[in-house]
């Protein structure tokens, strides 16, 4: 009996003291949305801490509220007292997201990648007629949202409208577009019959009109490719400028063979042509005086087949 009547005593002076608690004013305040809360203005708010007190500020800008301004609209809802803590008035910022022309560049171009009217790899650089400050949007996942595109590939002009949150008006922008993709250049000068390497390359902007013209290669198909002329730092690589990488280089000195089964005969001879890996390429047996067509299969190196007419021509 004693135990209870000290558990109902103890409840009792809990929720006196919580009654009693009342809400505390902040120093300053950081909102999202168009209204400010009591929660957002007091801690301690308690089951009122959803209701509005006023009007937020304008995104991205910060207002300063009298305590008195706040006294009066917090009597409008009901609670009559609050613990000021000694301040005259309350900082209010309210967060934004900024919407510039690259966030309107990268919809615009999202929206073209999503309709496949450009590749994924490029990259959209907007010129707009008349260029615009950054706009302070509502601090939201989707401070813009593309609502129309109207897009001419031929020129690369556009007209574009735009939802802005926390703007009444939709955002109406037009320009072009300038396209461009990375491609291969080489990272220095080189001379003809280099075989590229990896370090060899290095990866610019090009127009994309400039790089449907003249094209240009895979930077996977370059690496181990000759050079076909003497090429200088900078330059655009197209699937022109290299070619498979010589073996055998006329006049090279080479060892003939031919195999069968376990047998293996080799004479030397000297290349007349130029060849690349598996291919033909006419050699001068020098010990028998005659030119013989073999394959080249290494630096240095050429198989006769077991054609017994070419094993004759030996």
């Amino acid at each position: 009996m004693i135990m209870r009547s000290l558990i109902a005593a103890l409840t009792t002076a809990l929720l006196a003291g919580s009654a009693l608690a009342a809400p505390q004013l902040k120093a300053e305040v950081v909102v999202i949305g168009a209204v400010v809360t009591v929660g957002d203005m007091f801690d301690d708010a308690g089951l009122q801490a959803e209701l509005p007190l006023f009007r937020a500020p304008n995104p991205g800008t910060t207002g300063s509220v009298p305590v008195a301004a706040i006294t009066a609209a917090a009597a409008r809802i009901g609670i009559a007292d609050f613990e000021a803590n000694g301040l005259q008035s309350v900082n209010v910022i309210r967060s934004a997201s900024v919407v510039d022309e690259a966030v309107l560049t990268d919809l615009i171009t999202r929206d073209l990648v999503s309709r496949g009217t450009i590749g994924a790899a490029v990259t959209a650089q907007a010129m707009f007629t008349v260029p615009f400050a950054p706009i302070n949007a509502e601090a939201t996942d989707a401070p813009a949202t593309l609502l129309s595109l109207r897009y001419l590939p031929g020129n690369g002009a556009f007209n574009a409208r735009f939802a802005v949150a926390g703007m009444a008006k939709p955002l109406d922008v037009s320009g072009t577009l300038d396209l461009s993709v990375e491609a291969p250049h080489l990272a220095t000068s080189l001379p003809a019959g280099t075989v590229i390497s990896a370090s060899d390359i290095e990866m610019r902007p090009v127009s994309l009109r400039n790089g449907d013209t003249s094209g240009f290669a895979d930077p996977a198909q370059l690496v181990g490719m000759q050079l076909n002329r003497q090429s200088r730092e900078g330059m655009l690589l197209k699937p022109a400028d290299v070619s498979t990488p010589t073996l055998i280089a006329r006049n090279d000195l080479v060892t003939i063979y031919f195999r069968q089964g376990p047998m293996t005969l080799t004479v030397k001879g000297q290349a007349i042509t130029n060849a690349v890996t598996g291919a033909p390429v006419q050699v001068l047996n020098l010990m028998s005086k005659r030119v013989i067509t073999a394959t080249a299969i290494a630096a240095g190196a050429v198989e006769v087949s077991k054609d017994p007419l070419a094993l004759a021509g030996l």
